[in-house]
């Protein structure tokens, strides 16, 4: 165990020291910052003296150093454009993404995971080869699309929920909640179900095909022939092998949704860490787009650290593996 968890975070180091040099290199092209913060009438030397308080002229090694160094402490510096610091930025923002991403991933769970038993065990059914063709359209679908759609049809058409913005939150400490206010909790349902959907067809997906896969197994076709009732047969056996892999895509899901929720927070303006990258990259603020990239990754990385973990415990052939390849 302690070997597994040593080589896992030792890759992990390698993975976010590569993003740290993507994330410098790659928003050093993206602009002029200096032309972003003064205006015309700034004079060329005012503009160099600027540049060099910032350190912008100092050897691409030093500014590197400099960059991972901060990230390390949890210096992650100022934003150009505003000059506040980036981690309260960031943690201003970060409570809105995680609670549209955990429910957005809790409706994919709620709907995909039954959605997708049901199609694997009625699989000529009428109704699972109709869910079947929903979930190809909704993978299909661009996410922008379905959430223009549901903000004509309930928000503009119906009237029902609001089509921008977060509502009235709650501060607890430095977190602002909009789960204990029933006007956040409106604004919440329609980017929810936008960021949802493409999750829950994947769900579904994955589920029908590890359960039609276990269902072929032999010892499912031995615990038949023994006689075993076909509820206990699908429910205690074959849900229980189908489930492991998923583990995995829902991890993995979760982490997907906080870095590719940038649209769904644009087309709703939902204050989220994705439209304030969306923001940096308008007003070329690369100290933001960094920090944010990295964020993710890390977070990715946590994510998938935890799933190996899971893994570990649950399917014991992970930890027969572990142990031939430490001997």
């Amino acid at each position: 165990m302690l070997r597994f968890i040593s080589r896992r975070l030792l890759q992990s180091v390698f993975v976010m020291l590569a993003v740290s040099l993507l994330a410098f290199v790659l928003f050093r092209f993206v602009g002029d910052p200096i032309a972003q913060m003064v205006g015309q009438e700034t004079s060329i030397e005012d503009q160099e003296r600027l540049r060099d308080s910032m350190g912008l002229n100092d050897p691409v090694i030093t500014q590197y150093t400099r960059f991972v160094t901060n990230l390390v402490t949890g210096e992650f510096g100022y934003s150009y454009r505003t000059r506040q610091p980036i981690g309260e930025m960031i943690l201003d923002r970060m409570p809105a993404t995680l609670e549209l991403g955990a429910v957005s991933l809790l409706i994919s769970l709620i709907v995909g995971i039954p959605a997708g038993i049901y199609t694997a065990l009625r699989r000529d059914g009428f109704i699972a080869n109709s869910l079947l063709i929903v979930t190809l359209i909704g993978v299909s679908v661009p996410t922008f699309v379905i959430g223009i759609f549901l903000i004509y049809v309930f928000g503009v058409q119906l009237g029902w929920l609001p089509t921008f913005g977060r509502g009235d939150v709650v501060a607890l400490g430095w977190w602002k909640t909009g789960f204990l206010t029933l006007d956040s909790l409106r604004s919440l349902l329609l980017p929810a179900l936008t960021l949802g959907i493409y999750q829950l067809t994947l769900t579904m997906r994955l589920v029908r095909s590890e359960m039609q896969e276990v269902l072929k197994t032999d010892y499912i076709k031995f615990a038949t022939a023994r006689g075993i009732n076909k509820r206990t047969l699908h429910f205690n056996h074959a849900l229980r092998n189908t489930l492991v892999p998923v583990v995995t895509i829902i991890g993995l899901q979760f982490g997907g949704i906080i870095a590719f929720s940038i649209v769904t927070e644009s087309v709703y303006q939902w204050p989220g860490m994705g439209l304030l990258f969306l923001d940096s990259i308008r007003y070329v603020d690369i100290p933001v787009m960094s920090v944010y990239l990295v964020l993710i990754a890390l977070m990715f990385v946590i994510i998938n650290l935890i799933v190996d973990l899971l893994y570990f415990v649950i399917d014991p052939r992970v930890r027969l593996s572990s142990r031939g390849g430490s001997h």
